[in-house]
């Protein structure tokens, strides 16, 4: 459309013999084309080269051969076989046989590798968002493979070409999400003003021309003349560069956006949700100290887990994890390589951990040779191999590991997550009386707490066998084990951001798969809660037994439940005003989806003073998002894991933190490790913002004050010079336009 104005135009200007303004617009139009094409191939040849992937790969035919295809040749349905030493991954595919460590940080932003395990058999149909931990995500990079049963590790093809996740990145990057902002309207429906306003001066430019007798092909150059002037056609060029620099900007501070139309709406925030776990605190954990139970009672805080007796908890707390070696070294969730580390258990992994047990093992955890122990030991350190596992689940908040050891009777099973639900699979007499006192007495003060449990099982003939059992058989009759309590630092920029947010009425929320005690002590020591703010926790309870669903409403420093509404009419009735004493919200997941299915009338009053969502599945986070944005908010979310992608694409402006360039779940990916790029991408924001309202005021009054010096001119019959309009158009106007879309963002985010 610009490339048709700009050639209309030029056409005039010659009819009109303004040969040298002519000449100057057609030089700088083909200046721009050329400066365009350059960087559109570029741009395309970097996507290329990030999307083409050259390689062959092995595939197993059904008939048991081995051929080697293109990768380009793949189709779903096609069984690979992955080399032990890794590579890139040319397609999604299901993992069916082996384990593989697998680098997602150009995707996930998930800043360690993962380990990747067989899919499990069963009746649930295959989903790759479902079953992530069991799927090869295409663009992502294996960094080791192994094999357990069989000779090879194997994965059967899903998805190929822009139907992949890297497929979505790419067409992300081309076709990128409509963006329903009110000044785009807006400005078109100016745009359309100023078309009405050129028709109506081009009327009245005809009736003087005409009253002055001049010749009619003069007539109607000069009436066409006068659209060009009153609707210019650099305007949209003139305010897409205000955006293009903020983007320069950003990418220099570590900040890289592949929808810069996206910077834009960064002005309008008015709520940013937070991940919690390295988001706003670090990644790291360190452990505090371990709870044992001894019969129906917790002893007292162990700082040191090596120091405990060999017995089914430091069994659990040394083989219950997901970790793997990657060149000598352990990788994996930063949680479970501080508490293998704190046991002083060395993972083992390869043929040469197997030969010791006779059969083939995922890993075998070697104790440490002299470690002092507390009294009362009564079994020997011996190694311990892990037969089976099911890595931790978002969704069921825990894992579980299937272990034997050398002259063991039996196999044994243990099981490590929330300590709610754990405590739900255990046995009630293996639970404490006081088990959510203790819990809270430790959440309450900000630690972070897994509970550990499980049971012994019949021996498995062989690994296979093993690989056989459910992870529902593996979950009942469980007995608890302990509780391993672990501090998580907040990051020293995150209360500094947060406050800065909430001074210029920018809301913030956190929304974590925590607990929800320990995520209220992390929203008040950030300062999402200040320190005269008051904060009630909701619970909700599903119809159960012929009773309607309840609902209660919690003071935080009291433990006696202020009883809400019981059913949803009543809720529906029930106000929550913005009382300084209830101006704060916290409730967990499964209250959330009680609000959303048995109180959705309520659901928007508790989300407009909504602080803290804990216990919250990837899929309700971005149900969380969705649902704020119903209210009209302009929403932001910022995480850096797996966990979060869902509402990192779905919010008006997602932030990944990730050492990646481009993320396939986020507009905005940011190599700095905190959250001090939030207000950054907002300054940018506004600051584009603010540009392209000044540029564009500028420009439109720009073209009126000629439109209306050539209509003054028209009545006696002349017009501007040649070298008049090229001093107007190019030295005045587009200089003042190029140095205004320079203008940097404020120091300091103020209040909008």
């Amino acid at each position: 459309q610009l490339l048709v104005d700009e050639a209309f135009s030029i056409g005039l200007w010659l009819a009109d013999r303004y040969y040298s303004y002519a000449l100057c617009i057609f030089l700088i139009s083909t200046a721009s084309i050329c400066l365009a094409i350059y960087k559109t191939r570029k741009q395309s040849q970097t996507l290329r080269d990030m999307v083409q992937l050259s390689a062959r790969v092995c595939v197993c035919r059904p008939g048991g051969e081995k051929e080697w295809v293109d990768c380009s040749e793949l189709v779903p349905g096609d069984c690979l076989v992955l080399p032990q030493d890794g590579g890139p991954v040319p397609c999604d595919a299901a993992l069916v046989a082996g384990e593989c460590v697998v680098n997602e940080s150009a995707l996930t932003g998930e800043s360690v590798p993962v380990l990747k395990t067989a899919l499990p058999e069963g009746p649930v149909p295959y989903c790759p968002e479902t079953h992530r931990r069991h799927t090869l995500f295409c663009g992502t990079i294996v960094l080791q493979a192994r094999a357990f049963v069989g000779p090879h590790v194997l994965a059967v093809v899903t998805r190929t070409g822009f139907c992949t996740a890297k497929g979505g990145l790419v067409s992300s990057i081309l076709h990128p999400r409509p963006i329903n902002f009110k000044f785009y309207k807006h400005s078109m429906k100016f745009v359309a003003a100023l078309s009405v306003l050129a028709l109506l001066g081009t009327i009245y430019s005809i009736f003087i021309l005409h009253r002055n007798r001049m010749p009619l092909n003069e007539i109607v150059i000069r009436a066409l003349d006068l659209v060009t002037v009153v609707v210019p056609p650099a305007l949209p060029a003139a305010m897409t560069v205000c955006t293009l620099y903020a983007q320069s900007r950003l990418r220099s501070q570590g900040i890289f956006c592949i929808h810069p139309l996206r910077i834009n709406l960064g002005g309008k925030l008015q709520l940013v949700c937070f991940d919690k776990t390295g988001t706003l605190t670090e990644d790291g954990l360190d452990v505090m100290g371990v709870v044992p139970l001894k019969g129906q009672a917790f002893l007292p805080l162990v700082p040191e887990p090596r120091r405990l007796p060999m017995g089914p908890l430091l069994r659990a707390l040394a083989t219950c994890h997901a970790l793997s070696r990657l060149q000598d070294t352990p990788v994996g969730d930063p949680m479970d390589l501080k508490m293998v580390e704190s046991t002083g258990w060395v993972l083992e992994e390869g043929p040469a951990a197997s030969s010791a047990f006779g059969t083939q093992v995922l890993a075998v955890m070697r104790p440490p040779l002299q470690e002092p122990q507390l009294q009362g030991v009564e079994e020997p350190p011996v190694p311990v191999s892990i037969l089976s596992r099911f890595p931790f689940s978002s969704a069921l908040q825990r894992m579980n590991v299937v272990v034997a050891w050398r002259g063991a009777a039996q196999l044994e099973a243990y099981v490590k997550g929330s300590p709610e639900l754990v405590a739900g699979l255990c046995k009630p007499e293996t639970v404490p009386p006081d088990f959510a006192q203790r819990l809270q007495s430790y959440t309450a003060a900000g630690y972070r707490v897994v509970a550990v449990a499980g049971k012994p099982l019949p021996v498995a003939p062989s690994l296979e066998a093993a690989q056989q059992l459910t992870r529902d058989t593996l979950e009942q009759e469980l007995s608890l084990l302990g509780l391993l309590v672990m501090r998580n630092l907040l990051k020293p920029q995150t209360t500094a951001v947060i406050q800065a947010l909430r001074r210029t009425r920018i809301r913030t929320v956190m929304v974590t798969g925590d607990n929800l005690q320990t995520a209220v002590t992390v929203a008040q020591g950030c300062g999402m809660v200040g320190p005269r703010e008051h904060l009630v926790i909701i619970h909700a309870t599903p119809p159960e037994r012929g009773q309607p669903a309840s609902l209660e409403l919690l003071p935080l420093e009291s433990s006696t439940a202020m009883n809400g509404a019981k059913d949803p009419d009543q809720a529906a009735s029930y106000t929550m005003e913005p009382d300084p004493r209830s101006s704060h919200l916290a409730l967990s997941g499964s209250t959330f989806g009680v609000l959303m299915k048995h109180f959705p009338k309520l659901l928007p009053k508790v989300l407009v003073q909504g602080t803290v969502f804990a216990r919250m599945a990837p899929e309700q986070k971005t149900e969380l998002v969705c649902e704020l944005q119903k209210l009209q908010y302009c929403v932001g979310m910022c995480g850096d894991g797996a966990n979060d992608c869902g509402a990192l694409k779905a919010a008006d402006v997602g932030i990944s933190l990730s050492q990646a360039e481009a993320s396939v779940v986020s507009p905005f990916t940011s190599s700095m490790a905190s959250i001090e790029c939030v207000p950054m991408v907002i300054r940018e924001g506004r600051c584009s913002l603010d540009t392209s309202f000044s540029v564009f005021k500028y420009m439109a009054l720009y073209s009126l004050t000629q439109f209306i010096s050539v209509l003054i001119l028209y009545t006696i019959n002349t017009n501007l010079g040649d070298v008049q309009f090229l001093a107007i158009d190019l030295v005045i106007t587009t200089t003042v336009a190029v140095l205004m879309s320079r203008t940097g963002p404020a120091l300091a985010l103020g209040q909008a």
